[in-house]
């Protein structure tokens, strides 16, 4: 399930008690990801990536994203999904990279810990 096309920062500060048996709102499922084309962004700093990871997420820190991501995803409409350890990084990632000209951009709620406590694939 995909965050609705709102401002991602006017929802990062909410805290909602999460249901963990499913995966973070603003995270799809591996078929809908493949088959609609999304890109997970991981914008956690590389010593967190490096230990576990997104299975097929790419990997942007939150330090250099606004400098990276146009030629690692150059299409403006590109379905993009940040996330981070919590959720706090990656929707202010999120929001700049709207600011910057993106238009379908949304921070997974709960970030890696939710994804990871809903049991979805990692990679180490």
């Amino acid at each position: 399930m995909l965050w609705p096309s709102t401002v991602v920062s006017k929802n990062w500060s909410r805290k909602k008690k999460e249901d963990h048996r499913k995966p973070p709102h603003g995270c799809p499922s591996e078929n809908d990801k493949r088959s609609r084309g999304e890109v997970i962004v991981d914008v956690r700093e590389k010593d967190e990536w490096d230990e576990e990871h997104i299975s097929d997420a790419i990997h942007l820190s939150r330090g250099t994203i606004e400098l990276d991501i146009e030629e690692k995803i150059p299409d403006l409409n590109q379905m993009i999904i940040t996330h981070c350890g919590g959720g706090g990084r990656s929707a202010l990632a999120a929001e700049n990279l709207q600011k910057m000209g993106y238009k379908n951009v949304r921070s997974m709620a709960g970030g890696f810990k939710a994804w990871k406590a809903a049991g979805l694939p990692m990679t180490k």
